[in-house]
């Protein structure tokens, strides 16, 4: 069963704390600009939103890099980056409808979430509980629960 970072908005108080992590143990520095993961402030709604990549079915990423610089981990299913192959020209950038992949300040090359090897770092240090790791299925299974009772308050 497919796991991934699982995000609840409602919890995200927009610390950035998740964002530090990863850059700490990536990088070896605290540095949010070479996070894995991104908080997307929206200011008018007062909402913090975690983006992390979705490691899609079909990675638009993926088919987009003419380098064959990103792939699937075929045990996993993690879409990951051959650092080594990367030109940093940006195409996956483009490509994600989630805005997940950013390119490196420094090295130039696409920095893109391996959910640090399938015990994500940014989850560990995420003190309020917006980011989880977790089967999709899962937490399909928990909205529809969640869906079920509210309809059940209302009858």
């Amino acid at each position: 069963m497919k796991k991934n970072i699982l995000v609840n908005p409602d919890k995200c108080d927009g610390c950035c704390t998740c964002m530090l992590a990863c850059s700490f143990v990536k990088e070896n520095e605290f540095s949010t600009s070479k996070a894995r993961i991104h908080i997307v402030k929206i200011a008018e709604k007062g909402l913090d939103l975690p983006v992390t990549c979705k490691h899609c079915i079909k990675a638009r990423c993926m088919e987009a890099c003419v380098f064959n610089a990103i792939k699937r981990d075929k045990e996993t299913g993690i879409v990951l980056v051959e650092q080594e192959a990367c030109t940093g020209c940006g195409s996956c950038v483009t490509a994600c409808p989630f805005g997940a992949i950013t390119i490196h300040p420094e090295k130039e090359t696409a920095l893109l979430c391996d959910l640090c090897g399938g015990d994500p770092e940014c989850v560990k240090f995420c003190v309020t509980g917006a980011i989880k790791f977790g089967a999709l299925n899962t937490l399909a299974g928990t909205k529809r629960s969640k869906f079920g009772e509210s309809m059940c308050r209302r009858g």
